[in-house]
């Protein structure tokens, strides 16, 4: 294995395990703030001891997330340095928005929040934590802008095959991430929905057979957890299929190669579930489990359109492009060689679909569990607290495979 391909696999490693604490900050801050809003409004004591049990556990996730965006702030300029030096007029203005705004935002009142009980006012201190749930979003926003703008250049004209920016409205509103922004935010309320579940499930069942004090406190974390994964994943389905629209039109060889659509097809199927070997551009070999035009109205809102494969793709791609790359030494190794443009298909498909079913897996086992214990009935089996335990990890799984098949 080359420099190249370690960096590669360095910086994928770090930033899939990066991005297994975003979201449950996101989610969780939401969810603490209003546990906390609960508990000025009505002074239930529940709500307070929800806000802090969930509270400590939010600051934990949230240290380790700073720690580890850090190393990936470095690995721009250590790994590749090229490329910021490319794209750095660009890129280096929503990160730069992200740290010097909200960062500072969520670092200020998530400071205020934590030494602030008993000193500031119950509204002030809420007020922090919306704050604080609220500039995690908009963080969220700078990074999305950014990541976006590599998918879709926007409000850019190239300088000597330097691009310059000449619209930060432009690049701010990208389609791309105000297709991608809610996606990924309703990713992460089904991380703390999965998250609030599996503990509470878990608390319910170790103190089954005693009179617990803090049973209210269980109760209403499942409760709350299991509605907000459930609604949660159907707003993953409402926003998932405006995004792949954009991306049937912003990438189709992306989405092609996620069906394993080599063949142009009108109408074309949704492929559920595929055997084969999914290697280049021959899918003679792959039998699929497809739904008959299901392809073709999440491609274009209709039962009957056209959705090109990836033969022809490329083939368009090579008479717009060309097929090899320019005999320049600056490409290194990659100069004067074919150029391929089809991204890997066995990784691309299966993490399309692993994604949308270990969503769909977490919010299925948050509803069990919700019904299970419907009517103050407490878990007695172990299976239902080992599928509550392990559906943690299945939607921080999802998001991930969700970023493997973005990039």
């Amino acid at each position: 294995m080359d420099v190249l391909n370690l960096a590669r696999w360095q910086f994928g490693i770090t930033t899939v395990y990066h991005f297994l604490m975003v979201p449950l900050t996101i989610g969780l801050s939401l969810l603490v703030a209003g546990m906390q809003t609960a508990w000025v409004r009505t002074g239930d004591d529940k709500y307070l001891r929800m806000t802090k049990f969930w509270g400590k556990l939010l600051l934990i996730n949230f240290a380790m997330g700073v720690v580890t965006g850090i190393v990936q702030e470095f690995q721009f300029g250590m790994n590749w340095n090229e490329y910021s030096r490319f794209v750095g007029d660009v890129f280096g203005a929503p990160l730069a928005m992200e740290g010097l705004l909200a960062f500072f935002v969520e670092s200020t009142f998530l400071g205020l929040w934590i030494f602030g009980w008993d000193r500031l006012s119950k509204r002030v201190h809420l007020a922090c934590a919306w704050a604080f749930s609220l500039a995690t979003m908009v963080s969220a926003y700078f990074i999305l802008a950014a990541n976006s703008w590599m998918q879709h250049p926007v409000g850019v004209r190239f300088v000597d095959g330097k691009p310059q920016m000449t619209s930060i409205g432009d690049v701010l509103t990208n389609p791309t991430v105000l297709a991608a922004f809610p996606h990924t935010i309703a990713g992460a309320f089904a991380v703390a929905g999965a998250f609030l579940v599996g503990i509470a499930v878990w608390w319910l069942w170790r103190r089954r057979d005693t009179d617990d004090e803090h049973r209210p406190v269980w109760r209403a974390s499942l409760k709350l957890g299991a509605w907000v994964g459930a609604v949660s994943f159907v707003a993953l389905l409402v926003s998932g299929d405006a995004q792949a629209k954009l991306m049937f039109e912003q990438q189709p060889m992306k989405m092609a190669a996620a069906e394993a659509l080599c063949a142009t097809e009108e109408p074309a199927g949704f492929s559920v579930f595929a055997v084969g070997e999914l290697t280049g551009q021959d899918c003679t070999q792959v039998k699929s489990l497809t739904v008959p035009a299901l392809l073709s109205f999440l491609a274009n809102g209709d039962l009957t359109s056209e959705v090109k494969g990836v033969n022809d793709l490329v083939a368009e791609y090579q008479e717009r492009y060309g097929e090899y790359y320019p005999d320049d030494p600056a490409l290194g190794e990659l100069a004067g060689k074919p150029i391929d443009y089809v991204p890997n298909l066995p990784v691309t498909y299966w993490s399309f679909r692993l994604m949308i079913g270990l969503g769909a897996i977490s919010a299925g086992v948050g509803l069990l569990a919700l019904w299970l214990t419907r009517g103050g009935r407490l878990p007695r089996s172990r299976w239902l607290v080992r599928a509550a335990l392990w559906s943690i990890a299945l939607p921080f799984a999802a998001n991930s495979f969700g970023w493997i098949f973005t990039e």
